[in-house]
């Protein structure tokens, strides 16, 4: 039946979940497929969000978030003005894509990256203007300054870029700082912020205190388990956080996930166990992928990428059969989530078998 619709919407792609842990007889399936944490939440989380929030899920939640806001300012040093919640990371990032772009507006961001970018665009009624990543799987940060003019009204910066999972160091971030007009907003997307040891990143709250056109959003839904519960959080000067309000979904962030997020931050010293070892498991996957002959991107989150271009597909029926959902882009490569050590043992497993039959991969230069 026809409906009245906006065009634009016909050629968008939906966003895609991660697949399911494939039923495979005999064998334990995993899914490593959606970059979720491995862990349940940190400890102390579960009975707190029990003895305080659930019960009174009749009530609506503080919209703002007053406790956890102010929480989040005293943890970064910024004023409680400076900090904006969401349902998770992706909503933060629509807030402000609603807040600073429209019909006949446009958004720079790299790709391949986050796939929700284009949506979130679309929907705002802009346009996307995706940059292609360099040959490495990193950030072209040249071409992404290039790709500035009147009507660009946003530049998303992903690091770690999801899915290649490739840093933007300070350098990088610097550059292309300097070369945009100071009053055009850049996000820095930093999802996976936890899992990124590079010496040299780019950290975007340092930013932000030197460049007030610089936002930040980070998320609880990888490092600190909670990606079920949906709560993230923007960081930027009070004027974008004041704007991001006024388009935020009303009472979208609940009392549930407010009261976990806050438990959550009681147990730092827990995270950064759990954090140190999700590297090392990472680590080691590297180290037994490279010795098998594999060239990829050095991951800096807590996961990895395959670049398997057409032999994408292939790759991922083998993973498949071996009880294990992964995320593939098909003509492109395969991301990979550090998981379990059982699933992390079998996709080594597979990947030697894929090297001895002779899949191809992209080469990654040096």
């Amino acid at each position: 039946m026809y409906y009245r619709h906006r065009a634009s919407i016909d050629a968008l792609p939906g966003y895609r979940q991660g697949s399911p842990a494939p039923a495979v007889p005999g064998l334990n399936s995993y899914k490593i497929s959606s970059n979720e944490n491995p862990y349940p939440p940190l400890p102390g989380v579960l009975q707190t969000v029990s003895e305080q929030a659930l019960g009174h899920l009749n009530r609506y939640p503080d919209m703002r978030g007053t406790r956890l806001v102010q929480r989040l300012a005293r943890l970064h040093g910024v004023d409680p003005a400076c900090i904006q919640l969401g349902c998770g990371s992706t909503e933060v990032i629509t807030q402000l894509v609603d807040l600073v772009a429209g019909q006949g507006d446009q958004v720079v961001y790299p790709w391949r990256s986050f796939e929700a970018y284009p949506i979130i665009v679309t929907m705002a009624g802009a346009t996307g203007v995706p940059v292609p990543l360099d040959k490495q799987g990193r950030h072209d940060i040249e071409a992404m300054i290039a790709a500035v003019n009147d009507h660009t009204r946003l530049v998303i910066v992903n690091n770690p870029n999801n899915p290649t999972a490739t840093n933007v160091d300070r350098s990088q971030a610097e550059r292309l700082l300097q070369a945009l007009p100071a009053d055009l907003p850049v996000l820095f997307d930093e999802a996976y912020i936890q899992f990124n040891d590079d010496p040299d990143r780019a950290d975007g709250l340092s930013l932000m205190r030197e460049h007030p056109n610089v936002i930040v959003a980070r998320t609880f839904s990888k490092a600190y388990g909670l990606a079920g519960l949906r709560i993230g959080y923007a960081v930027a000067a009070e004027p974008i956080i004041a704007g991001m309000n006024k388009v935020a979904l009303p009472f979208g962030v609940t009392d549930v996930a407010q009261t976990a997020a806050m438990a959550s931050l009681d147990a730092q010293d827990r995270l950064a166990e759990r954090v140190q070892a999700l590297k090392q498991e990472r680590a080691r996957i590297l180290a037994g992928l490279k010795g098998q002959g594999w060239k990829i991107p050095e991951p800096r989150a807590n996961y990895y990428w395959l670049p398997l271009g057409q032999a994408a597909s292939q790759a991922d029926q083998r993973f498949r059969d071996a009880g294990l959902s992964v995320r593939t882009f098909p003509g492109e490569g395969i991301r990979i989530t550090v998981g379990e050590r059982e699933a992390n043992d079998r996709v080594l497993e597979v990947c030697a078998d894929l090297r001895r039959q002779g899949l191809p991969q992209d080469p990654i230069p040096d």
